[in-house]
């Protein structure tokens, strides 16, 4: 069997001197641009009923260099000017395959910051990465080590909005593949009380990251709200204080999810959730903040990758299946369950825990599933039942 490596980023934290910075400062503003440069002349030649490729925007970049007014352009390495231009010839793919909607021009303020570069702008070599156009590697954190004898295809540095610089390194990873296969499986039923609940009865309590911060979080905003509308000194700091806050719940939040999803991944071959639309389900306004908190999209995008990397398997369930109103012991199918009603029990005798029940009735779904080899999304048992994603959103933040 040929071993196949996985391409994996490594992310760390750098500190770049005055004259990286700014040189990377240039090179954002140069690259966004380019994008929006490139991004009209493809509106404009498609209101033309004409297609324009990234050869063209290529050739358009060469020629947009030797303007005078965009003569700055050749100050910057063109490596991170190609690769927009590639990012936008992605775009208009996705867009025309109906996938993303059609590409948006880049704001200074609010797009974020970053340049990729490919191996032509950068040399990686023991262990320091020197970038184009710079003349001392870059002062990198190296919190884990990259693999053994690590060749990295891309290198993407970026700054967030409460001013720390990240580099971003590509390279394949031989040390991701299948995991010895295993007879576990579980379903698991997120919530807000707690982020997950197991079909084996374990309950996992929800840290609720952005309630810890957000008395602090609320006193930066209003301080924010009194600066002097524009791009003042003072309102610049009072917005990256107010972006160190969200910077620090995201980063506990996403520390979190990480290890959960790994350990849950690692466990279980085949692991059972439900197809929940977040994306409704945040427009409740009395759940909105609580639901974002928890994060169920990330929670699901991170076990998906992480089963294909390690060969297990997620099974998504159909958000009508009434996972809660179904006795997993015994199959009856109880036509109310209030929302306040935690316990129940069933006309068989068994007493089920409300999150309890839901998880196994999602496991046993989906593993009949994954026999019938039907799909991985069971259809809906009763007409007019309520759904388990309206059922999601009609609780209350405790």
């Amino acid at each position: 069997m040929t071993e196949v490596c996985v391409k994996r980023a490594y992310r760390y934290r750098f500190y770049p001197t005055d004259a990286q910075a700014a040189e990377l400062s240039r090179t954002f503003g140069c690259v966004r641009k380019v994008y929006n440069l490139a991004l009209a002349a493809r509106t404009q030649a498609w209101a033309r009923q004409e297609r324009v490729n990234y050869n063209a925007t290529s050739a358009m970049l060469t020629a947009w260099k030797k303007t005078e007014e965009l003569a700055y352009l050749n100050d910057v390495s063109s490596v991170p000017l190609q690769q927009c231009l590639r990012h936008l010839q992605t775009a208009f793919t996705n867009f025309f395959g109906k996938r993303a909607k059609y590409p948006r021009f880049k704001s200074r303020k609010k797009s974020r910051k970053s340049a990729e570069y490919t191996t032509s702008g950068f040399r990686f070599r023991d262990g320091k990465l020197l970038l184009a156009k710079m003349t001392e590697p870059l002062d990198i954190v190296w919190s884990r080590p990259l693999p053994e004898e690590a060749k990295p295809s891309t290198v993407t540095v970026s700054q967030d909005p409460a001013g720390r610089w990240f580099v971003s390194i590509l390279c394949d990873d031989p040390g991701i593949g299948p995991l010895v296969l295993t007879d576990a499986a579980v379903g698991i039923d997120v919530g807000l009380d707690h982020l997950l609940t197991l079909s084996t009865g374990e309950k996992i309590a929800n840290p609720r990251h952005e309630r810890r911060d957000r008395s602090r979080l609320a006193w930066t905003q209003r301080r924010l709200a009194k600066k002097a509308k524009g791009d003042g000194a003072n309102r610049r700091k009072a917005r990256r204080k107010v972006a160190r806050i969200h910077a620090r719940i995201a980063d506990r939040r996403r520390d979190h999810l990480h290890k959960l999803t790994t350990r849950l991944v690692r466990e279980n071959q085949t692991l059972v959730i439900e197809d929940l639309t977040v994306r409704n389900m945040v427009k409740n306004r009395s759940l909105a903040r609580a639901i974002s908190d928890a994060a169920w999209s990330d929670f699901r995008d991170m076990l998906e990758y992480k089963a294909r990397w390690y060969g297990r398997d997620v099974v998504a369930v159909d958000r009508f299946f009434p996972s809660s109103r179904l006795c997993s012991a015994c199959g009856t199918l109880r036509e109310k369950m209030p929302l306040h009603v935690r316990t129940w029990t069933c006309d068989c005798g068994t007493a089920h825990d409300r999150d309890v029940n839901a998880a196994r009735n999602l496991l046993a779904a989906g593993l009949a599933v994954t026999v019938c080899g039907a799909g991985v999304r069971p259809q809906r048992s009763t007409p007019g039942g309520q759904s388990a994603a309206k059922q999601k959103t009609s609780q209350r933040e405790p």
